[in-house]
């Protein structure tokens, strides 16, 4: 890797645990690049400005951990499952998702610099509803709507119960299926 590129990915590191901890009014650019071990002008140079490096910090983490789920419209609950996983595992990336609530998109898509987001995903609900797998009473882009947000009940934003690894795995295992039972009958044509 590059000396550039190195650069680049700590103070992007050091930018999405800054994002993570203060949101985007209270990160501030000399603790990025103090905790990245660089000089704040790079920050400027490589991002443009914070805003612009929270952009990019949240849009790398988000895809990062959606690019390890394969989308599986024939196995919702198995996706679902995933998601909950992902949320469990990635505590950072729940807390960017609040923020990124809080302080930027109140309402309306989350994506609304990338409007096509989640085109891919609405077409293989709306093929797998034309194939009979999936309820066709309810809209594509419902469905995955409330798909994501079954999967993140228990996650770190919850009002009832935030889930934690160091909780018993008979825990987890009872909350996977309890949400793969309630994706089946909520959107599943065939139980």
């Amino acid at each position: 890797m590059g000396n550039s590129t190195a650069t680049r990915a700590r103070l992007l590191a050091a930018a999405t645990e800054e994002f993570a901890t203060h949101g985007i009014a209270g990160a501030r650019v000399d603790r990025i690049a103090a905790a990245a071990a660089s000089n704040k002008s790079l920050i400027y140079s490589y991002f443009g400005n914070k805003d612009a490096l929270f952009d990019v910090a949240f849009d790398t983490r988000v895809d990062a951990d959606i690019a390890n789920i394969a989308f599986t419209p024939e196995d919702l609950p198995g996706y679902a499952i995933k998601l909950y996983d992902m949320y469990l595992g990635d505590p950072m990336l729940v807390r960017l998702l609040t923020w990124a609530r809080l302080e930027r998109t109140p309402v309306g898509p989350l994506f609304d610099r990338r409007p096509d987001h989640d085109d891919v995903k609405f077409a293989a609900i709306a093929d797998a509803q034309r194939g009979g797998l999936l309820v066709e009473d309810v809209d594509a882009a419902d469905i995955w709507s409330m798909l994501i947000a079954l999967a993140g009940t228990w996650a770190q934003a919850a009002i009832i119960h935030t889930a934690d690894t160091s909780e018993p795995v008979a825990d987890h295992d009872r909350r996977r299926a309890a949400l793969a039972a309630t994706v089946r009958r909520a959107f599943c044509r065939l139980h």
